[in-house]
């Protein structure tokens, strides 16, 4: 019978706490043997909630932790290169959480780290909203039935940020998650699974409208990440790429994502999941996604059968988080012009 696989949690957020503990539990085969968070007494609840044999002090004992065969990061991004140089450097697999790192070089860092330990499986967890429909979408560019693919217009609101008495966030500390803003990256991991293309980026504006907000400690910090963001791109083909994205907009959220081609277009319905396709002049209709292509969340089993079966990494590997995080500074740097 194989060994137990040995899985380490450094830090254990929400999505640690609501995803991935529970889907490496579901597994047969693996185990969930430590966890470190940013305080013993937090790690001590997380342990204790979900049977956890051990605790461990810090990131760096999880690691170094020679009963530890893979580690599942879950930190804000700014430790996200630095656990994982370590952990890949210790011999250990490694699972973690977007954004991949805080910028553009950090990324290439872990990117670098990963090749020179190619029996390790590395892993970026994936842009989660449009999993179920990735197949459909793809497909139907693949087959012509858009037609040429003229714009993609991706649009994402909500009003995290419009009360300016509101408190900083983890999202909008620089130090914490250094150029990441909103949801440009996840959205546009999105796009490119759908594209396999990288974008050019041509234009971007954004907004800071609440130029301080008062940390947990009571000071007050100045805000650097963008509240609202547009952005224009360009592929090589000439399709458009039109992004808005919000934290300051009152009212009911929108989420959707709209594919535009010279036969017809596509309508995601991001919360709800449903794709909808229009001809020129032509009522929407539903596009019925066949269940074997509603793939859903399978982070951990994935995860567990590249370590075990050397599955490759799809979603998502360090090259494609690379590329995602090229993008995210390209858009840093033309809203800076």
């Amino acid at each position: 019978m194989a060994a137990p696989l040995r899985i380490g949690l450094i830090g254990a957020g929400a999505n640690t706490r609501e995803r991935h503990i529970p889907g490496f539990q579901a597994l047969a085969g693996v185990e969930v043997v430590t966890v470190a968070n940013r305080t013993i007494a937090s790690a001590q609840r997380v342990a204790a909630e979900f049977s956890i044999p051990r605790v461990a002090p810090d990131w760096q004992s999880v690691v170094a932790d020679p009963a530890v065969d893979a580690i599942c990061i879950g930190t804000w991004p700014y430790l996200h290169a630095e656990i994982a140089c370590a952990a890949l450097a210790a011999g250990k697999h490694v699972l973690t959480e977007a954004r991949m790192a805080r910028d553009l070089p950090e990324a290439e860092h872990m990117l670098a780290a990963a090749r020179a330990r190619p029996e390790l499986i590395a892993q970026v967890v994936p842009s989660p909203m449009t999993l179920e429909c990735d197949a459909t979408i793809r497909a139907m560019i693949a087959d012509g039935v858009l037609g040429e693919v003229r714009e993609i217009c991706v649009t994402q609101t909500m009003g995290a940020y419009a009360n300016p008495d509101a408190p900083m966030t983890w999202r909008q500390d620089i130090a914490l998650s250094g150029h990441n803003t909103l949801t440009l990256g996840i959205y546009y991991e999105a796009v490119l699974r759908w594209m396999d293309e990288d974008v050019r980026v041509d234009a971007a504006q954004a907004g800071i409208f609440t130029k301080q907000r008062r940390c947990a400690d009571g000071t007050m910090a100045a805000v650097l990440i963008p509240e609202s963001l547009s952005v224009l791109g360009r592929y090589q083909n000439g399709c458009r790429l039109l992004m808005h994205l919000s934290g300051v907009e009152s009212g009911p959220p929108r989420n959707e994502i709209r594919i535009n081609g010279s036969k017809g277009g596509l309508r995601l319905a991001v919360p709800e999941k449903t794709l909808w396709h229009a001809r020129p002049g032509q009522p929407e209709t539903q596009v019925a996604i066949p269940a074997a292509e509603r793939r859903g969340w399978q982070v951990e089993a994935d995860f567990v059968a590249s370590i075990r079966d050397g599955t490759p990494v799809r979603l998502t590997d360090f090259a494609t988080g690379v590329r995602t995080m090229r993008f995210t500074d390209d858009v840093w740097a033309a809203w800076q012009r």
